[in-house]
């Protein structure tokens, strides 16, 4: 498991700019002067180089901010070649101070410039960011579009496999002509200020401020996995385009499952109506309608989806996350923090936290005594698991009477997965409890049901692995949660009943590894003594796959994301004939 940037990048859409490749820009770009964060002018006119790179740059989106490192390289690599680079931002919603934040944390090593109401980005015809310009020393525009191919939407590449931006600049350095003089871009919009508004009978006030509350503020809030905050009327207006687009193609609010099988207590979706209210207020220019007409601010917990934890426990030491490593990856890094309990607590909600959620790509909080994990021969790698946090998840609120238990003097094992960013950084994730206020009538566990010995053949594009458990007593479930790792395709649950009826509990047609979700029942499941729980993952080891690592390789079961695993963890308790209690 890793974290992919690209996980609430998922809030990004399909985003292609309309560039005909290999359709040469053959236009020349007009001076223009702009101040730099540290307030000095910068000018077109007074650069000398032989070439120039003009990057359109944000602060928020994840591609962007993935794509830092790579023009720091970049910048470095043709400095002494005569070469200048240069940033600009022309987000209407970005502030100097931000862009000037943005760049020290980053470290970036060239000039970057505030471009106010986006005339420079309207002159260079710029939608998206990070798009490139690379210009002569006539400023005449030679390519235009992306960087490379290594982050798009959906897919990280463990490299790039066209590096368009420096083939550009080589074949200039070169006299000669670019060859793919323009790319399509994957990034998010350049907010600007919206449309002129339409007559409307839908208001941010009276009907958007609702649904954002209710479908897009858990996630896009200080301190959440969301990559900007939509709290307010200018924070939601400013983004309407990327939303429009993100709605109008179902992407958000993120959801995996099939309709056709389940109800699900955390489903996120939009409804139609909410959909089409939505659409028709950004189409109308985002009106605001009346200030009364507004709800009242949603309350949050700092930092937390389950509300305030009654007790916070942190690494005891935060851990270095390297620019860079082998593979992009570092070996899992276990982290033992001691509870002290005197007696036995019973968890009503856990959530693990990130403390910086650029680099950690998933955690699971395991429980252990005497310095070993509980273990249970049934739940397999599900033992003593008291929860995980991966992209899209967001902690655990247990049904009333349920609970996990958490033995006295016991600690709690953090399975770290750090993924480096091309910037060092730190972690110091934390997990937060809510405890029963008292003993539940069912003991909540979980059971990976899980297959370890497969082989995925190359250029497989749609090969199957199946796992199965089977509950030897009446059992409750509550949850599901399928997970795989980057060649991961579809995966699915399946229940056979003693008396051979099958019922799909969850159907995820599209896995995403960038988004993990916990599927929670919007009622428990009863199985009768005897069911059977099948699932069944499919992967794809194509070259089709934009995901893939390596389509040549035979894959295996393994931690890291060049290899695989195919686990359904379920939540459940079991129930003890005659009663609820276990």
């Amino acid at each position: 498991m890793r974290r992919s940037f690209l996980l609430v990048v998922l809030a990004l859409g399909s985003l292609n700019q309309a560039l005909a490749q290999n359709d040469p820009p053959a236009r020349t770009v007009a001076n223009f002067m702009l101040r730099d964060v540290t307030g000095k002018d910068w000018s077109l006119a007074a650069c000398k180089n032989k070439a120039i790179v003009i990057a359109f740059i944000g602060t928020q989106c994840p591609i962007n901010n993935a794509y830092m490192p790579r023009l720091v390289e970049l910048e470095t690599k043709y400095r002494d070649k005569g070469v200048q680079f240069v940033a600009i931002n022309s987000n209407e919603h970005d502030s100097l101070d931000s862009v000037a934040k943005h760049a020290r944390k980053y470290k970036l090593t060239f000039p970057v410039l505030r471009d106010d109401k986006h005339v420079v980005a309207n002159r260079f015809r710029a939608e998206r960011h990070p798009i490139v310009y690379l210009l002569d020393d006539k400023y005449m525009i030679l390519y235009q579009g992306r960087i490379d191919d290594q982050f798009g939407i959906g897919h990280t590449k463990p490299a790039a496999t066209r590096r368009d931006l420096a083939i550009a600049i080589d074949e200039v350095l070169a006299g000669k002509g670019v060859t793919t003089a323009s790319t399509s871009v994957q990034g998010c919009f350049i907010t600007r200020v919206p449309a002129a508004k339409k007559k409307s009978d839908v208001t941010y006030t009276k009907d958007v401020s609702r649904i954002v509350q209710n479908r897009c503020q858990e996630c896009h809030r200080a301190g959440q996995i969301g990559p900007m905050p939509l709290l307010t009327y200018d924070d939601v207006a400013s983004w309407s385009l990327m939303i429009r687009e993100v709605i109008d193609e179902q992407r958000m609010p993120p959801w995996h499952a099939d309709p056709k099988h389940g109800k699900f207590r955390n489903d996120r979706r939009l409804s139609e109506s909410d959909r089409s209210t939505f659409l028709a207020w950004i189409d109308a220019g985002c009106p605001e309608g009346d200030a009364k007409d507004l709800p009242e601010p949603r309350r949050f917990v700092q930092g937390w989806s389950i509300g305030q934890p009654d007790v916070v426990l942190t690494m005891p030491q935060a851990f270095t996350v390297p620019a860079k490593s082998v593979r992009n990856s570092i070996p899992y890094k276990h982290m033992r923090i001691p509870t002290n309990f005197a007696e036995d607590r019973w968890i009503q909600a856990v959530e693990a936290r990130p403390g910086n959620y650029e680099v950690v790509h998933h955690i699971i909080a395991y429980i252990a005594q005497s310095g070993k994990r509980l273990k249970s021969a049934s739940d397999g790698i599900g033992s003593g698991m008291l929860v995980a946090y991966a992209p899209g998840d967001l902690g655990s609120i247990f049904p009333a009477g349920g609970a996990k238990k958490l033995p006295k003097g016991a600690e709690i094992v953090l399975q770290m997965h750090y993924t480096p960013t091309g910037t060092e950084q730190t972690d110091k994730s934390s997990i937060g409890l809510i405890f029963a206020k008292k003993p539940p009538e069912n003991e909540i566990r979980t059971r990976a049901i899980t297959q370890q010995l497969f082989m995925i053949p190359p250029n497989a594009g749609d090969h199957k692995v199946v796992s199965a458990t089977t509950f030897a007593k009446d059992a409750v479930l509550y949850s599901l949660f399928p997970h795989m790792h980057l060649r991961g395709k579809s995966f699915s649950f399946e229940a056979i009943y003693p008396d051979k009826r099958r019922e799909v509990l969850l159907n995820v047609p599209h896995y995403d590894f960038g988004w993990q979700s916990n599927y929670i029942l919007e009622k428990p499941l009863r199985l009768p003594a005897g069911t059977r729980i099948e699932c069944t993952a499919k992967f794809d080891n194509s070259p089709k796959n934009p995901n893939n690592p390596n389509p040549k390789a035979y894959v295996f079961w393994g931690e890291q994301t060049w290899e695989e695993m195919m686990i359904g963890f379920v939540d459940y308790a079991i129930v003890e004939s005659g009663g609820e209690k276990k």
